[in-house]
């Protein structure tokens, strides 16, 4: 515990060194485009800018998740993490649709560039992009989240060589267009970037399975552990990018009754260590049903008021049978 904690330090050091190179760059690089009159060292700024967002977010994560659960947030503070990366992504989804906008204008009708200057700043934010990233590298292998964080700031320093190269040959062409297409070219990135965030984002704020986890792959490795006859009603989630979570019913096969709790607990430590899921609910049940229930359950709105009264038997009925059915289950279960 004491070495983790070690660790939470070191990368939070990390993050906050990052941070402040990064913040450095977004201003130099802002203020120098508005000076220089370049839009490829302003379009770098909004790469800057999505990234720097992205390392804040990394480090608020490490910061949330140790906030506790409460009686009204049972899961803590960790979604505040997707909720501002969508916001972030969206925010830089229209930062890029108006550099695509002045590029087009800048194509039409080109503008001058003080291109001296311009590869300067642009030079300044690849060493403070450089430095950053070889302050994050070293533990780029261990977290998941450092890892992107690094690749952030590798994106930053490669757009930032792009705005060099343009800089170097407007200083000895005047080609001043060329400042138009790497800022296109930078907007490209950002538009993609961003659109990844957003898709990200709103895919975990919809309750979506975690992307590359399949859910009948899952029921299938939960089926092959002993005493597992099925598993249905199975729902698997993403509470924030590093808590994956799953609720299932799971049929146990009624010789192993006796030895139900050790079944659930080998079903955990697979859930945990094949698929990263550490949330996990089970709903034991020991049946002989003929008809097996669907892996994945159809969610229904409860009856509204004037459905309730109009269809009052029927809804009554309906429920009155299916609550039969699963308190048989619980029957066999206690």
């Amino acid at each position: 515990m004491h070495a983790e904690t070690h660790l939470d330090q070191s990368i939070t050091g990390r993050f906050k060194y990052a941070i402040i190179l990064t913040t450095f760059t977004l201003v130099a690089e802002v203020a120098g485009g508005i000076w220089t009159n370049s839009l490829a060292l302003l379009s770098d700024a909004a790469h800057v800018f999505l990234d720097l967002f992205a390392l804040i977010l990394s480090l608020a994560a490490i910061k949330l998740a140790g906030y506790p659960a409460s009686d009204t947030r049972t899961f803590g503070w960790h979604r505040t993490e997707v909720f501002a990366s969508f916001i972030n992504g969206a925010t830089v989804f229209l930062m890029a649709i108006g550099i695509f906008y002045e590029a087009w204008e800048r194509l039409r009708h080109p503008v001058e560039v003080k291109s001296l200057p311009m590869l300067v700043i642009a030079a300044v934010g690849l060493v403070m992009n450089l430095v950053a990233a070889s302050a994050l590298h070293s533990h780029s292998h261990d977290d998941l989240n450092v890892r992107s964080a690094f690749l952030h700031v590798i994106g930053d320093a490669a757009a930032s060589v792009g705005v060099i190269i343009g800089g170097v040959i407007m200083y000895y062409t005047s080609w001043y267009l060329l400042d138009a297409i790497i800022s296109a070219g930078i907007g490209c990135v950002i538009f993609w970037g961003s659109w990844r965030v957003i898709r990200e984002s709103s895919h975990i704020l919809m309750e979506g399975v975690p992307r590359g986890m399949s859910t009948r792959e899952v029921a299938i490795a939960m089926q092959e552990v002993e005493g597992v006859n099925t598993v249905h009603h199975l729902n698997i989630w993403t509470i924030c990018s590093h808590i994956l979570a799953l609720s299932a019913h799971v049929d146990v096969e009624p010789e192993h009754k006796e030895r139900q709790a050790d079944v659930l607990r080998r079903l955990e430590e697979l859930l945990f260590e094949r698929y990263h899921i550490s949330h996990t609910t089970l709903q034991a049940e020991c049946t002989r049903c003929a008809e097996t229930p669907p892996i994945i359950k159809e969610l229904r709105h409860r009856p509204r008021h004037g459905q309730h009264h109009d269809h009052h038997g029927h809804d009554h009925g309906h429920g009155h049978d299916h609550h039969g059915h699963d308190h048989d289950h619980c029957h066999h279960d206690h």
